[in-house]
């Protein structure tokens, strides 16, 4: 049953056309959470204040989700766009836990 999962994530799409649902909803929350967790490291690692860092991370914000997503988006099959969401998102959750 596993081996079927790998091999259906694994496999690419049929139509380079369409991006399908699993892939969209993936890209946006994936870049979204992504983003915010960058938005956060940058506010701790930077030497300002909190206001300060605060306002540099939070115009980061939209181009991060926005370069996020569509990396995600632009994965070929479900395995690399479940990676491209997964191994960012730890990343970060563990330099947030170092950091902070």
């Amino acid at each position: 049953m596993l081996n079927k999962v790998y091999t259906y994530l694994r496999t690419p799409e049929t139509s380079g056309r369409t991006i399908g649902l699993f892939r969209v909803l993936f890209s946006i929350i994936g870049g979204l959470l992504i983003a915010y967790l960058g938005m956060t490291l940058l506010a701790f690692v930077l030497p300002l204040r909190i206001e300060e860092a605060a306002i540099i991370s939070i115009m980061f914000n939209t181009f991060a989700w926005a370069v996020a997503t569509t990396w995600i988006a632009l994965s070929f099959t479900k395995m690399q766009t479940l990676l491209r969401f997964l191994v960012p998102l730890m990343v970060f959750a563990v330099l947030l836990y170092v950091f902070v």
